[in-house]
């Protein structure tokens, strides 16, 4: 009984919100295959930006069994996805593939048509709201993160 509630209101989040970002099959798949190695049933994919990185903000994918207040809910492909509102602002129209560089190494890549530049690793970015706002951002990413040299 709880499952059909669920499921009708997730059908309603749906159509009253439609989804942040896209995801690809081959990424969806991963993603499912991980949470099924690690015994995570009832979880999805919480995507979400947080303040870091060499550009001034930085990606993150968690798994989460818990929808909160105002989050942006949707299946994609057998697995559910949640944006919470903030970070939905920065990853409108988002696409979050996977790549399989060879048998032992593939990684998820995220396309952010909101970002204007980001750092070489491809974790952070800078959105055109950003630009010009940070006094002390250079433009090579001196602030820290994972691109700079020590």
């Amino acid at each position: 009984m709880a499952t059909i509630e669920q499921d009708v209101i997730n059908q309603h989040q749906e159509s009253e919100f439609p989804p942040v970002l896209e995801i690809t099959e081959g990424a969806s798949l991963r993603l499912q295959s991980m949470m099924k190695e690690r015994n995570l049933e009832g979880y999805g994919l919480r995507v979400f930006v947080s303040g870091g990185g060499c550009s001034g903000l930085q990606y993150g994918m968690t798994f989460d069994n818990e929808e909160r207040f105002g989050d942006t809910v949707w299946n994609a492909h057998g697995l559910r996805i949640m944006v919470d509102p903030i970070s939905a602002r920065y990853l409108t129209g988002a696409t979050i593939s996977y790549q399989q560089d060879n048998m032992l190494a593939g990684a998820f890549k995220i396309d952010n048509p909101n970002a204007v530049s980001s750092c070489g690793c491809g974790h952070s970015f800078r959105t055109k709201e950003q630009q010009g706002t940070d006094d002390d951002y250079d433009g090579y990413g001196n602030g820290g993160g994972c691109c700079s040299s020590h």
